[in-house]
């Protein structure tokens, strides 16, 4: 696992949370503000970030509106070891 893309991932709580909402379905930015009370400047950030990275993916990024947002395999590997390590560090 890459180390960078590990700590990418666990230094920021935003985009753990909405890779743990995408591990589980598909959701649109509205959908994931609304899930987790998120302001949409951090939403559409945490998306533009995570999919920088190719642990998210846009299922119709033509599209203006309704845009589609799943985890990438990579995505499900980082969220795994993100979550043992803070389940470690947490106890």
């Amino acid at each position: 696992m890459d180390a960078e893309l590990l700590s990418f991932v666990l230094r920021a709580k935003k985009r753990r949370a909405v890779l743990v909402l995408l591990s589980k379905e598909r959701l649109t930015p509205a959908q994931i503000m609304k899930r987790t009370g998120m302001y949409e400047s951090h939403v559409s950030r945490a998306l533009k970030e995570l999919l920088d990275k190719g642990t998210i993916e846009c299922e119709n990024p033509k599209e203006r509106r309704f845009r589609f947002y799943k985890i990438t395999n990579l995505g499900k590997e980082v969220l795994k070891e993100a979550e043992e390590i803070a389940k470690e560090i947490n106890k």
